[in-house]
């Protein structure tokens, strides 16, 4: 399969406003592979579910809100894993296009094996406040569903909290790509022209403006949903989001 031009993917969690960097990718004439649905994610998604299975296999949960994954950034790649990526992005692989990526959020889950097998490619890693993106559910909700070990909860929000902070943790743990760029989508969405430039100088491409909405940003200051989880704090700072709830 023809890996040659360069090639661009976008991680974050789901509902961490990825779409909108996919739509922009688009709208910029990339080839984000085919067919997509709604959010701009490739589909269907069913190999890279199964990818993301087959790498949990090699994660080992540490207690609480901690993983260890060591194993992931040696020794060899599980074939089917390997085989499973290429299969789900078998239209991207086999484009001639000069610039083409796909997006699917689910690609957090298997960042490490990822950069390994495509370490030039440009990877955008999409960030929200995670405040704003547990309001809504999403297939990695319950990590259990991917095959990822942690303390299970009760409490829905709780879970998804947990579903951020370890789709952090996954990404922090995994060595930097050569070609690494973190953005916020509250940036994008407010400060849309600054955000491009940046992501123009990244990309070495020019990008299309898109339609964005304000009011997305900061909605958790008006729900009644719990938005405050010690485990996530430090990382709210990293990211320069302020602790305070509502």
């Amino acid at each position: 399969m023809d890996r040659t031009g360069k090639l661009i993917t976008i991680i974050g969690r789901g509902h961490s406003g990825t779409r909108a960097i996919s739509h922009t990718l688009s709208a910029s004439g990339v080839y984000m592979g085919e067919p997509l649905n709604t959010s701009g994610d490739l589909i269907p998604p069913d190999d890279m579910y199964a990818a993301c299975r087959v790498i949990a296999r090699h994660i080992r949960h540490l207690g609480g809100v901690q993983w260890d994954f060591s194993r992931l950034h040696s020794g060899p790649i599980d074939p089917e894993f390997r085989r499973l990526v290429e299969s789900y992005l078998v239209s991207i692989l086999r484009s001639d296009s000069a610039v083409k990526g796909w997006k699917i959020p689910e690609t957090t889950l298997a960042f490490p094996w990822i950069a390994r097998i495509f370490p030039e490619a440009y990877y955008i890693h999409w960030v929200r406040d995670p405040r704003d993106g547990i309001l809504s559910t999403h297939k990695t909700d319950d990590l259990t569903d991917f095959g990822v070990p942690y303390d299970t909860s009760d409490d829905l929000y709780e879970r998804r909290a947990i579903s951020w902070k370890y789709q952090v943790e996954i990404v922090k743990a995994t060595p930097r790509p050569k070609r690494f760029l973190t953005v916020r989508f509250e940036d994008f969405v407010l400060e849309q022209d600054q955000t491009l430039r940046r992501l123009e100088e990244f990309l070495g491409i020019p990008l299309q403006k898109i339609e964005v909405r304000p009011d997305a940003v900061g909605r958790w200051k008006t729900s009644d949903t719990n938005a405050d989880f010690p485990f996530w704090r430090e990382d709210l700072k990293a990211f320069g989001y302020r602790s305070e709830t509502a």
